[in-house]
Parts: structure tokens; C-alpha cells; sequence
């Protein structure tokens, strides 16, 4: 029996990077998968490799700031499996550019993806997880969302914005077997940074290195799985020691 054995599991952002990495390690623990991304055929692509290895997913396309797509989301996702037990909320964007150089409309982007979304996906789980007794929610936050950095702002305010959602959430549905934790992530080798920051942001990182999306992954299953089971509005950043500095 695997960690999430049989575990419905919706996750955002899910055929790419850290959302594909948990895909493919909450799949070999037993869990049926909901990929949700724009990308409609890729991400038939990736829902076929998994139910051709033998586990049961399913591919939505969807603009995660729409609240129709949402509804959609969790519509279809009942209708194939009856119910969602886990909500893994990682779809993100970000860029870095001068504050005064960022669109208004840019900055709406940008939290409107990163954390209106985020706000918008929990509530819908939250509905289903009281009708049914429980469930767990995942935010994908950043070590972002903790300290300021230049030319980041938008990305910065959604992501504080993020774990404080996470902790209100957390703190509000306790009682009703319901668990809210966000994942802060630091430099994460994935394509989302460019290749020539990539050296750069390795020396900067105690570590030394950029961390590896299967590494978010496995903290990832932490906060899904039973092995988190007293843990709700907390955060688990995994950011090669960048804050501790």
C-alpha cells in the first residue's frame, strides 16, 4: 500500500516541473491523479503515459483564475472518481523586472495566477472535503513569500499572501479534518529559471547547488500523506538553507 493508496488527487500545474515530479511520486504511491494545466496536448500526453503504466489519471484543461474551469475542474473530477481527497494547488508564474517597469495588468497577472487561484481551487476543495468528511490541501508558497527580493514584488506579494492564506485556512477548518499546509520552495532547477541565472543562483544557495524538482516532490508527499498528520497552516520550506543565511 502506498502513502496516498487510492487518494484523488487534483494538482495544478501538473505536467511540468514540480508539479510533474510530485505527479509521477503520487502515482507509484498509489494515488489517482487530476493533472490540471493549460497545455491540452501535453497534458493528454502525460495523462496517457500514467494510465499506460498501469495508474488511473485524467488530464483538465483549465485557466486556474477562471471560476468556470474550476467548477469544471471539481465537477469532472467527481464525476470520474466520486470524490477528491487531496488538492495539491502548484500552478504558478513569475518574472523578475525593475518594480517601476511592471503593467499594472502585469502585477494583476501575476497574483491573480499565483494567489487569487490559489484562494479560488481551496475554496472548491474546502466544499467537497466538508461534505465528505476531510481532505488536504497543498499550496505551493516560496522562500519568496518570507524575505523580499529585488524585481520581484508582484511574485513576492503573492506569495506571502499564499502562506498567510495557508495559515488562515489552516487555523479555520482544523476542527473539521481538514489540513492546509503550503510548500516553500527555494531555486528549483526547473525551466521557469533561465539558464544563465542558473550558476549564479547556485553559489548564492548554501548548498551550493539548485534543488532538484524530485526533492520538492518528496516534501511535497510529506504535507499530502499521513505523515504530516498534526501538521495544518504551517509551511515546510525546502530552500537549500537560502533563508537561514
Amino acid at each position: 500500500m502506498g502513502k496516498l493508496q487510492d487518494k484523488v488527487t487534483i494538482i495544478t500545474g501538473g505536467i511540468s516541473g514540480i508539479g510533474k515530479a510530485s505527479a509521477d511520486l503520487f502515482a507509484a504511491e498509489g494515488a489517482k491523479l487530476v493533472l490540471v494545466d493549460m497545455n491540452e496536448e501535453k497534458g493528454q500526453e502525460v495523462a496517457s503515459e500514467y494510465t499506460s503504466n498501469g495508474h488511473e489519471a485524467i488530464f483538465i484543461r483549465a485557466d486556474v483564475t477562471s471560476e468556470a474551469d474550476a467548477e469544471n475542474v471539481f465537477n469532472r473530477t467527481i464525476e470520474k472518481f466520486g470524490r477528491v481527497d487531496i488538492l495539491f494547488n502548484n500552478a504558478g508564474i513569475g518574472a523578475v523586472k525593475p518594480t517601476h517597469e511592471v503593467p499594472y495588468a502585469e502585477y494583476r497577472k501575476t497574483v491573480n495566477v499565483d494567489l487569487d487561484a490559489v484562494f479560488l481551487f481551496a475554496q472548491h476543495a474546502i466544499k467537497r472535503f466538508l461534505e465528505q468528511g476531510g481532505g488536504v490541501i497543498v499550496n505551493t508558497a516560496s522562500m519568496y513569500g518570507w524575505i523580499g527580493a529585488p524585481g520581484s514584488a508582484a511574485y513576492n506579494a503573492a506569495k506571502g499572501g499564499v502562506i498567510n492564506l495557508t495559515r488562515s485556512l489552516g487555523v479555520e477548518y482544523a476542527a473539521k479534518n481538514i489540513r492546509v499546509n503550503a510548500l516553500c520552495p527555494g531555486f528549483i532547477d526547473t525551466p521557469i529559471i533561465p539558464e544563465d541565472q542558473k550558476k549564479t543562483l547556485s553559489e548564492i544557495t548554501p548548498m551550493g547547488r539548485l534543488g532538484q524538482s524530485e526533492e520538492m516532490a518528496k516534501a511535497a508527499l510529506f504535507l499530502a500523506s499521513d505523515d504530516s498528520s498534526f501538521m495544518t497552516g504551517n509551511t515546510l520550506t525546502v530552500d537549500g538553507g537560502f533563508t537561514a543565511q
